[in-house]
């Protein structure tokens, strides 16, 4: 296969080769961190319809019926008498709801909860601009980037607030966020979440709701919590992970890939180390395929988590994985998969794995 002459949407030339993931430091400004508060590609198109419960876990399908007729009770019209005043106006407001403003999904990773999230925040009747929908570390970004009183400002006029991969490993960000959420919970504001582990929490891949409701102290009245059990749909049914290819095999790809990327891993994790994560999506940005070389074990725990993010970050932009290395399932030591983030590494883990998958058939294609 010869180069292709087609522009290369990762803004280079495509006859001068693949672009550098290194070479990249990306500057986001505030605006659009609020324009980007919704379902990245890789849930542009999912639904509730889409979603394919496991046969052997009820769970699934009783927490696909709640969370529809949660986005059916997030109709109705707000007027534009009532400005940013949230659900209800101000003199119709309800002095307590008889169902809780928020769901919680509760389970464990790989079994579908970004989806259900996403196909909620489709699922309610409003435009976009009135729906947010992003992770944790987006939103405490946002914050970062507008302060704390616009963000409220800015979000109170919402219906919903999704927020995925809510982190609880960092005390003081938890309370900087309970303190947002409840701001816009009086506005009226309908709250919709996932979250990750506790670093002290040891137990199979999830995390308990009872800890998520303690964490978020005064806000834990207005979550119901639906659990969602099963195993990692990833790899339900599907292959063991592709084996990597050689040093060579991989560089020959991305010279072949209009828009592909190459990357020595050990320099882009020491790359990471200089980009805020909050920049991890434009790094990859127009990236078709990413390209690895030297994937090995990663040396620290401070690495490992930004590697969990970039691959958060390429998953959600369905973006192909092609390396040579150490496999994926082999990132991680044995002491990070039975720390307090094990939760995060073994997500990691799966979604490489997904996107490894991918790599194959750009191969094979």
């Amino acid at each position: 296969m010869s180069a292709s002459t087609t522009p290369d949407p990762a803004g280079g030339d495509p006859l001068a080769g693949p672009v550098a993931l290194c070479s990249r430091e990306p500057r986001v400004p505030a605006e659009r961190l609020v324009a980007e508060l919704v379902p990245p590609p890789r849930f542009d198109s999912v639904r509730f319809d889409t979603y394919i419960p496991d046969p052997a876990q009820p769970s699934q399908r009783s927490a696909v019926k709640v969370l529809g007729e949660f986005a059916a009770g997030l109709g109705g019209d707000r007027a534009a008498g009532e400005g940013r005043r949230g659900l209800w106006p101000r003199r119709q407001r309800r002095p307590s709801a008889p169902e809780p403003r928020g769901v919680y999904l509760d389970g464990g990773y790989g079994v579908g909860k970004t989806h259900l999230l996403a196909s909620l925040w489709h699922a309610v009747p409003a435009a976009p601009e009135v729906k947010a929908f992003g992770t944790f570390v987006e939103l405490t970004n946002l914050v970062g980037a507008l302060g704390f009183q616009q963000t409220v400002r800015t979000l109170s006029g919402h219906r919903l607030l999704c927020i995925d991969e809510f982190e609880l490993d960092d005390p003081g960000d938890t309370v900087l966020v309970s303190s947002l959420l409840s701001r816009l919970v009086a506005e009226g504001v309908a709250l919709a979440a996932t979250s990750n582990t506790l670093p002290d929490k040891l137990g199979e891949g999830r995390f308990a709701a009872a800890d998520f409701l303690r964490e978020i102290q005064g806000l834990s009245a207005h979550f119901r919590a639906l659990r969602i059990d099963g195993d990692d749909y990833r790899h339900r049914g599907l292959p063991t992970p592709p084996a990597p290819r050689e040093d060579a095999a991989v560089s020959r790809l991305a010279h072949q890939r209009p828009g592909a990327s190459l990357d020595d891993f050990g320099a882009l994790l020491d790359h990471l180390a200089r980009v805020h994560p909050s920049r991890y999506g434009a790094l990859c940005e127009g990236v078709t395929t990413v390209c690895l070389t030297g994937v090995r074990a990663v040396p620290d725990q401070t690495t490992a988590l930004r590697l969990v993010v970039l691959a958060d970050r390429l998953y959600d932009r369905e973006i192909p994985v092609v390396a040579s290395g150490v496999p994926f399932d082999r990132l991680f030591s044995e002491e990070m998969l039975n720390g307090g983030y094990r939760k995060k590494y073994f997500r990691a883990i799966s979604r490489l794995t997904a996107l490894a998958r991918d790599g194959e058939r750009v191969a094979a294609g």
